[in-house]
């Protein structure tokens, strides 16, 4: 059980000892006050469930104290009971009432009265403090939850993301370009502007890992993805791995021609990365082959048929003695 504190307020030492002798309990903690000025004092250094206050007392009567507690944000809401000697007429009951009182016992007490009308206020503190520990529960519990289903967010986030990206490369993955390529050819439908694709291979790449073994293989293309990132200048422009040794880029309203320009920057840029490949015939260090197609896209047309022409310009650059850049014509 919650244990409660209450102030016991009389300018009488023996008032003050009987109300301590009904009221003593294992539940419940007793301060006292032997004035008005005293009371106001205490409710500083203590959370009071109820305050029994004596109406008749010198300097600062218990309508005066009641005032003051009322006044106070920390103390308008204890409840007070008035102990009086005096009358009960109703003006008596009414200052009580309009001074924040709500009850009165009479002197001399009654044990029985006493300790029952104590004990409803107390019950009622206890099950206000009860709500207020529930409350504070479920509150404590709804952030809790809260924090729990952003950090799922997060999560699925994250997941979102990888699930979009080359786990070696860190570029999005064939699966996502597909998407992008879509969405971006059918905006080109739907504008009438051109798209073009960049299908990029690294030269002699098997021999590469043959001589220096998958570890330097997977650094090699990890270097050539962050060129090729590097080397596109607009957002809106996209590079993926698009299987191996395999690169794709998609170049939103983006002709021909400067779908070659981006493409020469690419392969100078990867070439100028530098790194040492002794089994490349030509070169003697890591290069790629390129492969070029643009077109306006059209409902007859078929993006599939892009790819597999910018796939001809590719093969047709490694025919022609890799390193370089080819570029063919959609039909």
């Amino acid at each position: 059980m919650i244990k409660a504190t209450i102030l016991i307020v009389d300018d009488r030492p023996e008032n003050l000892l009987t109300l301590e002798q009904v009221l003593e309990s294992p539940e419940l903690e007793i301060i006292r006050a032997n004035s008005g000025h005293e009371a106001l004092e205490k409710t500083f250094d203590h959370e009071f469930a109820l305050i029994l206050l004596d109406v008749q007392m010198p300097d600062m009567d218990g309508y005066e104290t009641a005032e003051y507690l009322r006044n106070n944000s920390k103390t308008k809401n204890i409840p007070i009971i008035f102990l009086t000697a005096a009358q009960k007429e109703s003006h008596h009951i009414f200052k009580g009432y309009d001074a924040g009182g709500v009850d009165y016992i009479l002197k001399p007490f009654e044990p029985v009265v006493l300790k029952s009308k104590v004990g409803v206020f107390l019950e009622l503190y206890r099950q206000r403090q009860q709500l207020e520990l529930k409350t504070r529960e479920l509150d404590a519990r709804l952030a809790e939850l809260e924090e729990a289903r952003h950090q799922l967010e997060l999560k699925n986030e994250q997941l979102r993301f990888l699930s979009t990206r080359d786990s070696l490369t860190g570029l999005i993955n064939r699966r996502r370009f597909d998407e992008l390529m879509d969405t971006e050819w059918k905006r080109g439908i739907r504008n009438a502007d051109p798209v073009a694709v960049i299908l990029m291979d690294i030269d002699y790449f098997k021999a590469y890992n043959d001589c220096y073994g998958h570890l330097a293989g997977d650094e090699t293309l990890r270097q050539v993805a962050n060129e090729l990132s590097a080397s596109l200048h607009r957002d809106v422009d996209r590079v993926g791995r698009y299987g191996g040794e395999e690169f794709i880029a998609v170049l939103p309203d983006t002709d021909m021609e400067g779908a070659l320009k981006v493409a020469e920057r690419i392969r100078e840029n990867v070439q100028a990365l530098s790194i040492t490949h002794q089994k490349s015939p030509r070169y003697n260090q890591v290069t790629i082959s390129v492969g070029v197609s643009a077109v306006i896209p059209t409902p007859e047309r078929a993006l599939d048929q892009l790819i597999i022409t910018a796939d001809n310009a590719l093969y047709r650059a490694k025919e022609n003695g890799r390193n370089r850049c080819e570029s063919l014509k959609m039909e």
